[in-house]
């Protein structure tokens, strides 16, 4: 995403991202004991809000913390930010930190109050995804519960950092001989018209976009199968995606320095991807009815 636009909401208000301040002493600033959710926006309307806010939810029902909002209050939030921000095409960021106490302690401490932060980015075109992305395999180095969506994110830095320094767009992570995920995408591969992932478990977040993806491609008569993608199969792929929200459906070209398949987008993520532009189109911007 591109740089933070200038209004955010922090702890119950919005202000200039110049007047926004956090303690020293914040949890997700000391421990990276935070969650977060990016929420895509297309003309001004957020995509898949009620989804991301669910993650949301788990996310903090996975650390132990209490969801501080009712998904109206999350939507009203997202829908201001949007629109004190200018609309158009941007990423939501939302954070939820544990807080801050009176010092550094990893015991959870009781009674304090979580800091709760959001921000609006310019999505930002890089290079010409549709023609297809580089990508590069690194072992996964990351903790055991890549499920949740925590701001500890150091290992998926240095891995996407690894992917820009060797001219790709990201890195597929292996564990143990099989396909997790990517530093910041989930991962799709083809094999004889079918799409091809693995399951949800502890070593990969859920996607969103990538379920979506998923039903998407069944409603229009395309199967899939969730299930471990050995590295072998991987590169033997006809076809390789990544998924993201701030991207969409992206195609992998070339892996490792190799092309995958044929070297070009192929016919299954030509479609896939008219598929789910249609979605936004029509049906795509979500919202979220009030709690009872």
């Amino acid at each position: 995403m591109a740089d933070a636009l200038s209004i955010v909401y922090l702890n119950g208000s919005f202000k200039n991202i110049r007047e926004a301040q956090v303690s020293p002493l914040d949890r997700g600033f000391l421990f990276g004991d935070a969650v977060y959710e990016v929420i895509p926006v297309h003309d001004g309307k957020p995509l898949l809000l009620k989804e991301h806010l669910a993650r949301l939810e788990r996310s903090l029902s996975e650390i132990r913390m209490v969801n501080p909002h009712t998904s109206e209050e999350w939507a009203n939030i997202v829908k201001s930010l949007i629109e004190q921000n200018g609309g158009g095409k941007l990423g939501i960021y939302i954070q939820v930190s544990r807080g801050a106490d009176t010092g550094r302690d990893h015991a959870i401490p009781d009674g304090i109050n979580p800091t709760i932060f959001g921000m609006a980015s310019r999505i930002a075109a890089t290079g010409s995804p549709d023609s297809g992305v580089a990508a590069i395999t690194l072992p996964d180095s990351r903790w055991a519960r890549c499920d949740i969506k925590s701001t500890a994110l150091l290992a998926n830095v240095l891995a996407r950092q690894q992917a820009v320094e060797a001219g790709a767009d990201d890195a597929i992570l292996i564990r143990d001989g099989y396909v997790t995920e990517a530093s910041v995408s989930s991962v799709i591969i083809v094999e004889r018209g079918v799409l091809i992932t693995r399951n949800n478990g502890p070593e990969l977040l859920p996607g969103t976009t990538r379920q979506l993806v998923l039903e998407l491609a069944t409603e229009a008569g395309l199967s899939y199968r969730e299930e471990a993608v050995s590295e072998q199969r991987l590169r033997a792929a006809d076809e390789l995606w990544l998924m993201s929200a701030g991207r969409g459906v992206v195609p992998v070209t070339r892996l490792d320095g190799s092309p995958v398949g044929d070297g070009k987008p192929g016919p299954v993520w030509n479609r896939v991807k008219g598929l789910f532009t249609d979605y936004i189109k029509s049906n795509g911007p979500g919202t979220v009815e009030p709690e009872k």
